[in-house]
């Protein structure tokens, strides 16, 4: 399974293409595509061009999990910086 993601433009926080067609900063509320039907959906969400930046595939598992090589890289972008924990979003989770 496949999802789009993107860094929105007015904050850089990491967003998520959702059923919607609405960005959301949640991966678990993103869609999910279908390897084949993936393709035209990244070059529409592309197009978005006022919304955001840099949209591209990410793999997922069953659960919306990131999932492939590079799970590593999509959980720290989701979590935030992983050398300090008073900043970015896991210092709103610990509050």
């Amino acid at each position: 399974m496949k999802a789009v993601t993107a860094n929105r433009l007015d904050d850089g926080a990491v967003v998520y293409l959702g059923d919607d067609d609405q960005w959301t900063p949640h991966l678990c509320a993103a869609a999910r595509f279908d390897n084949a039907d993936a393709a035209p959906v990244l070059a529409a969400a592309k197009s978005r061009t006022a919304e955001i930046t840099d949209a591209y595939l990410i793999e997922i598992d069953g659960e919306g999990a990131p999932a492939g090589r590079e799970t590593l890289r999509e959980t720290i972008r989701t979590s935030g910086p992983t050398v300090r924990p008073d900043l970015g979003l896991q210092a709103g989770a610990s509050q």
